[in-house]
């Protein structure tokens, strides 16, 4: 079969559980904003900042490690088996620790009156953990269907519990007020229906993943277990070192700026306006769950044509990037009517964080030489280089930027990273990268952009209409140049 045929359909299929579902979560983010004030969204982000760490430390990279040791194995439900139970001990006993010291960690994380958020927040992570193998045991088996399923129900049910908690119960309790309902929900809690609702919409995925999880023969291998974790620490070190570059921002910001400034606010301000970089976010994540297994299945039967697939690949990789950064942008004065008009003042970090996620999605796809080489401690090397590199610049810039400097940061990072990367690749496992056609294309997309910064005084309907000649222009150059590729990539294989 055409391997690009395969990349585009899988992509495609993933893309509809990533892109569509991390759409109608996204939509979440308007309905907080305009229910929540930005210190209370605030509370939302930095939390859920805790949480994207805790979910890398409970996973600690088995996942790539059972991409990789399933898919070379002769008995791939041994190694199944034997990640499952892994993930499972390891969440039963980080639940146990949150619950001793849920006090202790909530005045630490700063929110001493609310233990319950951490323990609610402990317990959704440790399921999420625990589903992580059978979803990837799905992507493996090539059973995308399966997964688009569950992946749709959890979004569906977690959209459904904040609308019940947050919009209904309120409005049958102000005009119902001797219902059940009183027995069911309490203003007090107010934000932690965000957690709840969460929770309970992990408890339904562990569920659907019921046969998956537990219908299956319980062997435990003790060797290929410890063989698992050495190949996939440095995966760890690399996940936890990108939560630093990802999420340590809206955590520091907290506590790096004066309380005259209301960190608390500052944090929802750059939240919301953080995650209208979702579009690019959807791009990636789609991308990556069809990428990984499909590089890792080609690694099997290694051919001399690899090298030129995964260039041309990072070609369109690029190419949808810039078509993304520009769409956004270009139309940003529509994106920003989706969040309440008090969050604006924090558009001008938008551009920042969709080239910084741009670089990311770059570094990933540079990034298999290292998986496909067994050198992962490269690539925890790299990450940790980009967790100094964003350390160093929050503390020196928050204090002075306040959320700004914090975008500075994360983009620089991902920079540097992306450059290291390529570098470090083209010496143990050379790719003939496009590197001319790509730059060609970014410095169309900066042109391009820097243009649209003309129309920036002029009303609504003109503006949006020169910048859409400008989108048509910069599609109308790509397809000139990638017509005939693009049609031998897309026309179907002869036998």
């Amino acid at each position: 079969m055409n391997p690009f045929r395969k990349l585009l359909g899988d992509t495609a299929i993933y893309g509809v559980s990533s892109i569509v579902g991390r759409f109608l979560n996204w939509w979440l983010v308007p309905y907080h904003t305009g229910i929540f004030k930005p210190d209370e969204y605030g509370v939302v982000t930095n939390l859920y900042s805790y949480v994207a760490f805790a979910m890398v430390l409970l996973t600690y990279g088995m996942e790539t490690g059972f991409f990789r040791f399933a898919s070379r194995s002769n008995d791939q439900e041994k190694v199944y088996s034997t990640s499952v139970i892994s993930l499972f001990s390891t969440s039963l006993l980080f639940i146990i620790l949150v619950w001793f010291f849920r006090t202790d960690l909530a005045s630490l994380m700063q929110y001493p009156h609310h233990p319950e958020y951490v323990w609610w927040l402990a317990l959704t992570v440790s399921i999420d953990a625990c589903t992580a193998i059978p979803f990837a045991q799905l992507r493996l088996k090539n059973r995308p269907m399966k997964f688009l399923f569950v992946k749709m129900v959890n979004i569906g049910l977690n959209i459904g519990f904040n609308v019940f908690f947050l919009s209904l119960c309120p409005f049958l309790l102000k005009h119902f007020p001797d219902s059940f309902i009183r027995h069911l929900y309490s203003p007090e809690i107010g934000v932690g229906y965000v957690f709840i609702a969460n929770l309970l919409a992990s408890l339904s995925t562990l569920f659907l993943l019921y046969f998956e999880i537990f219908k299956i023969k319980l062997v435990f291998d003790r060797k290929l277990l410890l063989k698992m974790l050495d190949y996939s620490f440095p995966i760890l070190v690399v996940g936890v070192a990108g939560m630093v570059n990802q999420n340590i921002d809206k955590i520091l910001l907290l506590f790096l700026l004066p309380e005259s400034q209301d960190p608390m606010f500052q944090v929802g301000i750059y939240g919301a306006n953080y995650k209208l970089a979702v579009l690019m976010n959807m791009f990636i994540q789609a991308f990556r769950y069809a990428f990984e297994p499909f590089f890792f299945s080609r690694s099997s039967s290694e051919s001399a044509d690899d090298p030129k697939i995964y260039a041309i690949v990072m070609k369109y990789f690029v190419i949808f990037g810039l078509i993304i950064f520009l769409g956004m942008m270009f139309y940003l004065d529509i994106v920003k009517l989706l969040i309440a008009a008090e969050y604006h003042e924090g558009l001008k970090v938008v551009p920042l964080i969709l080239l910084a996620n741009l670089f990311f999605g770059i570094f990933f796809t540079l990034s298999i030489w290292f998986k496909l080489k067994d050198m992962t401690r490269y690539g925890a090397y790299i990450a940790l280089l980009g967790a100094v590199i964003t350390l160093a610049l929050n503390f020196l810039l928050i204090p002075t930027m306040g959320y700004m400097g914090s975008a500075v940061a994360v983009l620089v990072c991902f920079l540097v990273m992306m450059i290291v990367c390529y570098f470090f690749g083209q010496k143990y496992y050379p790719i003939p990268y496009d590197l001319k056609r790509m730059g060609t294309y970014s410095l169309w997309a900066v042109l391009f952009y820097g243009s649209s910064l003309l129309t920036a005084s002029l009303p609504l309907l003109p503006k949006l209409s020169l910048n859409t000649i400008l989108m048509l222009a910069f599609l109308g150059l790509i397809f000139r140049k990638e017509k005939t590729e693009l049609q031998a990539i897309l026309k179907k294989n002869k036998r």
